[in-house]
């Protein structure tokens, strides 16, 4: 290779017009140029935050590095120089994702390298490693650790994740990739080492109680991310394991993007994924969520936190192919993370709350309280009108400004609220932004048909009871993140608002009230 592609890198970063943009997130990881998908290496190191991502520079040009911010606030990011480069002939055709763990003097990031044949097209998949002590200087091993998958499956062979085994006296460690099968079915491969140099294949995993549900269940199986967590109800501990299925559609409510992503709740011994019945949930219900993957510990020694450690989450807040967006034309930018998310389960489902310290929720911001927006206790007041006949024709109050917010387009807010049938709580962040959040007892709609955003206008998520009554909201300029149930419900979508468009207002319609509102605001 006789590119500089840092020098190329530092090139695009200098010339980038993200700052301008009005779009851009401030308190999401977004790309300083170009591109970003998936979250890759997430490591906490002391009081830091490390987060890799892909990242494409050049875009539209398809060179993949893996990108690097750090926070101390999981708010306030700093961008430093990439870490992988596309500089050799195992990832010449892209650094691709994995994952990093603490090791014995610093942090080894595991990646996919990515190698096309510009002949016959033939695509080489290799498991790679990149050290560092100081999570500043990274040094590749050049040539692969692992450099083919085995026999019976196909070059889909990627997204390691690389951990100690808890449950291992000798303290082995353990590689999950997700794969293809020569038969074009999905599954996930576990490998075993002494000394994380020379790994041996131990097979696929199973799940002997899912009555053949996983059998063949997709065409390829992406970012596949194991974490122990305990219930909040029972105090059980379970492993879940996260991972993309390409290709399935199930016959029920969800699965509407491009790819979905999943989650199963069991015990892995093994290579048995046990006690998963053959159920399974999607992780995110929103337009655009993919490749999540959970924060390791460099303290810790392995990848998979332990079930008492805070186990935080960050996904990619967008879809393959979907790269024409708003921001291309007004900054040279596309996609961006998800905030981050404090994990737990709950009756055997995954909770997920934002986590977000340097931005915490103000208890003196609290306002809208219920004399001002419960119709049902001002059924008079001046700024109401009837409903339409489809919610019982109950007074509908105009939309109302909360104050705290006013005029900020990055912020965060949490309310409890009671809908009972008929009724519903509205929000957008202003008169013509193109966006509503409708949350009905049942239901929550997400509209965002008149926004600037091209794909997928509106959606809808039938709601368990209770879910209602929880709600926060993290909006951070052109992307939102709802939350319902006190975490059971994960909303994600880009929200590119019209001209003009901040703060947020809400409407109270039929048998709902809201108990008041705790905020925070970052511009």
């Amino acid at each position: 290779m006789t590119e500089d592609f840092l020098a190329l890198a530092r090139a695009a970063e200098r010339d980038s017009r993200t700052r301008e943009d009005a779009d851009y997130p401030i308190f999401h990881v977004v790309p300083p140029v170009g591109r970003l998908n998936d979250p890759n290496g997430l490591i906490v190191d002391g009081d830091a935050y490390h987060a890799f991502f892909q990242y494409t520079p050049e875009f539209p040009k398809k060179l993949v590095y893996w990108g690097h911010a750090v926070s101390r606030d999981l708010v306030h990011w700093d961008y430093l120089e990439p870490a992988i480069l596309p500089d050799c002939h195992q990832d010449a055709n892209g650094a691709y994702s994995g994952t990093a763990i603490g090791v014995e003097g610093g942090v080894e990031l595991w990646y996919t390298g990515n190698y096309k044949d510009p002949e016959s097209g033939e695509r080489e998949a290799t498991q790679c490693l990149v050290e560092t002590s100081d999570l500043k200087s990274f040094h590749k091993t050049v040539g692969p650790i692992i450099a083919h998958q085995p026999e019976g499956y196909t070059a889909h062979f990627r997204d390691p994740q690389v951990w100690q085994d808890p449950d291992d006296p000798a303290g082995s460690y353990r590689m999950m990739l997700g794969v293809q099968r020569e038969d074009l079915s999905g599954t996930i491969l576990l490998y075993r080492s002494s000394d994380r140099r020379h790994w041996d294949l131990e097979g696929e995993m199973t799940f002997p109680d899912a009555g053949g549900a996983f059998d063949s269940f997709g065409y390829m199986w992406e970012c596949p991310n194991l974490l122990r967590l305990r219930d909040e109800q029972s105090g059980e501990v379970s492993d879940v394991l996260i991972f993309c299925p390409q290709g399935v559609a199930p016959e029920r409510e969800g699965f509407e993007n491009i790819f979905p992503c999943v989650y199963i709740v069991g015990s892995l011994v093994g290579t048995e994924f046990r006690s998963a019945d053959g159920s399974f949930e999607e992780v995110d219900r929103g337009f655009e969520f993919y490749a999540p993957q959970a924060y390791a510990r460099r303290a810790s020694g392995w990848g998979c936190n332990g079930q008492d450690e805070e186990n935080l989450l960050l996904g990619w807040a967008g879809n393959a192919s979907e790269d024409d967006q708003p921001s291309i034309a007004t900054g040279g930018w596309v996609h961006a993370l998800t905030s981050p998310r404090a994990l737990s389960l709950r009756a055997g489902r995954l909770i997920q709350r934002p986590f977000l310290p340097g931005l915490p929720l103000d208890e003196d911001s609290a306002t809208g309280a219920r004399a001002d927006l419960d119709c049902r206790t001002v059924p008079s007041a001046t700024n109401c009108e009837p409903a339409s006949a489809s919610h019982n024709a109950e007074p509908a109050c105009d939309f109302k400004e909360i104050e705290a917010l006013s005029g900020s387009r990055s912020w965060r807010v949490k309310t409890c609220a009671t809908i009972d049938e008929g009724g519903a709580i509205e929000f957008d962040m202003g008169e013509d932004c193109g966006l509503t959040i409708r949350i009905e007892a049942n239901r929550l709609l997400v509209d965002r048909s008149a926004s600037r955003y091209p794909h997928g206008g509106s959606r809808v998520v039938t709601l368990e009871a209770g879910d209602a009554n929880s709600i926060e909201i993290v909006h951070d300029r052109s992307l939102t993140e709802v939350f319902c149930g006190d975490g059971r419900l994960a909303f994600t979508f880009r929200s590119f608002l019209n001209a003009g468009s901040s703060g947020l207002r809400v409407r109270v319609e039929g048998d709902a009230a809201l108990e008041g509102f705790v905020s925070a605001r970052l511009d």
